[in-house]
Formats: C-alpha cells, sequence, structure tokens
C-alpha cells in the first residue's frame, strides 16, 4: 500500500509539483494594455537570484543554470481585480498574459551590481514603512513561479514593507529534485549576503518565509549568520516564517541548536497530509521531515512556534502550499505580519498575533478549520469558522 500511495504521489508531482506553470515564461513577446479599472494592483517584487540570466528563453528572464555570482533585478506585477484570494491567475502554457484576468508581469529591470541594487531597494524601503520581507521559494520552482507567488502572498497579506524574492537556481521540474538539492547548498552564502546587503540599508525590520526546499537555504544562511555573531542581523530581523519545511528533523535540529533559541517570531508551518515530503521522505531513506514531523512538542522545545495545518484544507492535490493557497490561511498569516515582530515579541506570549486568531475571520471567508499551535510553553487548539 506504501508504494501505492508514493506512486500516486509521483504521479501528482509530476503534473503540479511546487509549481503553478508547466510555461516558465514571465514577460509577453508583446505589451497587452488593460483598463485601470481592471487591476487591482501593481507591485515591484525585488530579486537576487543564483540563477544565470536567460539566453534561449528570454521571456524567462532568469534561467534554471546556476550563476556563480549573486544577480539582481526588479519585476513589476499587476494583479487583475478579478484576482481570488489564495490563488495565482495565470495564462495557460505559453499563451500572452492578460493584465485583466492574469498576473503579468509588465518589465524587467536588471542591475548590474549589488550597489545598484542596494540603491534602488534603499529607495523602495525609504518610501515605504522600512520593513522588508524576504521570499526563499521552493523544489520545482521556475523564476516565474517565484515572482508570482511572492506577489501573491504580498497581495493577499496587504504587506506593507519591500517585497525581495530570493530565487535560487532551481531547474523548475519535477525530475530535477537532486539538482536543487545542490542548488540550495550552493545558494546558502548568496542568500546571507543577500540579507546582509538588506540589513546594511534602512531597513527597520526584515522578515523570512521560506517555503519546501527553500528553508534548507533559509536556515543554513541563519546558522551561518549565526556563526558569525549576528544571527539578527545587528536587531533587524524579524519573523521567521518556515512553510513546509523540507529538511531533515535531525538536520533541523541541530540547525537550531548551532542558532540558538529565538529572540524574534520563529514560527514552522507543517501538515502531516503534505504529500509532496511524503514522497521526499521516501527519496531521503524514510527519514522525517519537518515540514510533516508529527511531534510538535519536539520541536517546540528549540524555541520554534509550531502551526499544526493538518486540518485545515489546501488549493491542490498535494496539500505543500496551504499558507498561501488557503483563503483563511493566508490572510491569518497577513494579520500576524501587520504587527512588527519587534512589538510581538515582547508582547506575552498569549498576547502574540500568532495565537490571536479568532474565529472572525475564518466566519468571514465561510470556512472551519482546526488549527493546533504548539509553543515552547503550552498548546493551543484554534477552531476558526463555523456557525
Amino acid at each position: 500500500m506504501r508504494w501505492k500511495a508514493l506512486f500516486v504521489v509521483a504521479v501528482a508531482l509530476s503534473v503540479t509539483g511546487c509549481a503553478g506553470s508547466n510555461s516558465h515564461d514571465l514577460l509577453n513577446k508583446t505589451a497587452i494594455e488593460a483598463p485601470a479599472s481592471a487591476i487591482a494592483a501593481t507591485h515591484d517584487i525585488y530579486v537576487a537570484t543564483t540563477r544565470q540570466a536567460a539566453k534561449i528563453e528570454p521571456r524567462q528572464v532568469f534561467a534554471s543554470e546556476r550563476s556563480l555570482r549573486t544577480q539582481y533585478a526588479r519585476i513589476d506585477v499587476s494583479v487583475p481585480k478579478i484576482h481570488q484570494v489564495g490563488q495565482i491567475e495565470r495564462a495557460r502554457g505559453r499563451a500572452q498574459s492578460n493584465p485583466a484576468k492574469h498576473f503579468t508581469a509588465t518589465r524587467a529591470t536588471l542591475y548590474g551590481n549589488a550597489k545598484e541594487f542596494e540603491h534602488a531597494v534603499s529607495t523602495d524601503i525609504a518610501g515605504g514603512d522600512g520593513r522588508v520581507l524576504v521570499f526563499v521559494h521552493g523544489y520545482n520552482n521556475g523564476f516565474d513561479d517565484g515572482v508570482f507567488r511572492l506577489t501573491q502572498i504580498v497581495q493577499d497579506t496587504d504587506y506593507p514593507g519591500t517585497p525581495v524574492l530570493f530565487s535560487w537556481a532551481s531547474a523548475g521540474k519535477t525530475t530535477g529534485y537532486i539538482y536543487d538539492k545542490e542548488s540550495a547548498n550552493a545558494a546558502r552564502d548568496d542568500l546571507e549576503a543577500t540579507l546582509r546587503l538588506l540589513a546594511k540599508t534602512k531597513a527597520k525590520s526584515i522578515d523570512i518565509i521560506a517555503h519546501s526546499m527553500g528553508n534548507w537555504v533559509a536556515m543554513e544562511a541563519l546558522r551561518q549568520l549565526a556563526i558569525t555573531g549576528d544571527r539578527d542581523l545587528s536587531g533587524k530581523l524579524g519573523y521567521v516564517v518556515l512553510a513546509s519545511p523540507d529538511i531533515d528533523v535531525d538536520v533541523f535540529k541541530k540547525q537550531m541548536m548551532r542558532y540558538g533559541k529565538p529572540d524574534r517570531p520563529f514560527t514552522v508551518l507543517l501538515s502531516a497530509d503534505d504529500r509532496a515530503l511524503q514522497l521526499s521522505s521516501f527519496i531521503s531513506g524514510a527519514k522525517p521531515r519537518v515540514g510533516d514531523y508529527g511531534n510538535a512538542s519536539d520541536l517546540a522545545q528549540y524555541g520554534v512556534t509550531v502551526v499544526d495545518l493538518t486540518k485545515t484544507t489546501s488549493g491542490d492535490r498535494l496539500n505543500h502550499a496551504k499558507f498561501a493557497d488557503n483563503p483563511l490561511l493566508v490572510q491569518l498569516l497577513g494579520k500576524q505580519l501587520q504587527t512588527p515582530a519587534a512589538l510581538a515579541a515582547a508582547e506575552p506570549a498569549s498576547n502574540q498575533p500568532i495565537e490571536q486568531l479568532g474565529t472572525g475571520l475564518g466566519q468571514a471567508v465561510g470556512s472551519v478549520a482546526e488549527i493546533v499551535i504548539t509553543t515552547p510553553f503550552k498548546v493551543l487548539t484554534v477552531v476558526t469558522g463555523g456557525q
């Protein structure tokens, strides 16, 4: 039965993976106009990437091949007014994106070096509220997938600061798992350097959300910062949200032992029905992954808050991206992010945003979900929704 279940998961991965499109084109061949009334918002997504520039398929902007130095860019993305929370509305295949119907990348600006990027992102930070959100995507993601996912997160959470995508060189295909693991290893120093670069700006707080295999990159960068004695980025580290971490549990424990108990809200989102991680566990010798680990209290002893999403629904068959594609959960994430991490860390544990989930939002969405929150001090079951 186990082999049969894994075969089903493998087939599902071959169809969907962690990505949302069979094509990785980001830009249209020609500009398509849409009336302003059809556009909900536009977002400037700043990018640091270990991918090489796309030469064979220039519409991709950045390809799956690895670069030995970090590349920098800004992608301007529009969101259609018809957008539904938790969704990424995309054109099919290589069809042109219609801004009135789809997420559409309207322009790509490339920066020649880190100094140019730092100046551009610093200007954006100064014009906002001083917060930065760094998103690290997961396995089987093309450059386009990361751009559109971060756009969706910023749109649906109403994030008030500057979004920065760290895009490591995933192959963007289901057969590239081993290539992706090596690319993740190769990207650790680049993410560390990117976080240090952002900390040099006038940013007040740097939040991090990582997904799937991107958690390995994020945790290794944080571990490296801790080794140098700057684990909190000179006091600028904000929220750390690890969604569906594709990390061996024992490895994660060692990473946390080296990092130390966090001073800022540090949250692990897991789900026992994550089919993508079930296959990852099988590939890795049946070792449990953090993202579907069944012992939340074991993880919480390292100073993290564990949020079990098993009894919530997902927007895909793999249950691998609930944090972003479940309308209730992405809005709850946004509710948490509205309070700067420094303020949340100063509040008594019972008043922290992750424990203020309430029922109002769930009732508004019209869904029933049970979320189990485990902290180093207690276990809290929150039922949202229902009448």
